[in-house]
């Protein structure tokens, strides 16, 4: 995937569960480390805030502004 992967064309029930964490989540650091928990990471890159897949740093997509 390239950087320009907008959350449309994200998988759904991945930004779900981004979403659910982030209302669960009392910080931006806390969201981050309960995301670590599903193998996911979030990355910054040029102000926008990337998803992406553990181990390797595979891109999932952009995540939408609401998460800034």
């Amino acid at each position: 995937m390239t950087p320009q992967t907008t959350a449309q064309e994200m998988d759904q029930s991945v930004l779900a569960l981004v979403r659910e964490e982030r209302a669960k989540a009392l910080s931006p650091r806390e969201w981050k480390f309960r995301l670590r928990g599903h193998g996911l990471s979030v990355r910054d890159e040029n102000g926008t805030q990337v998803l992406t897949r553990l181990p390797r740093g595979e891109m999932i997509g952009v995540l939408p502004a609401e998460f800034a």
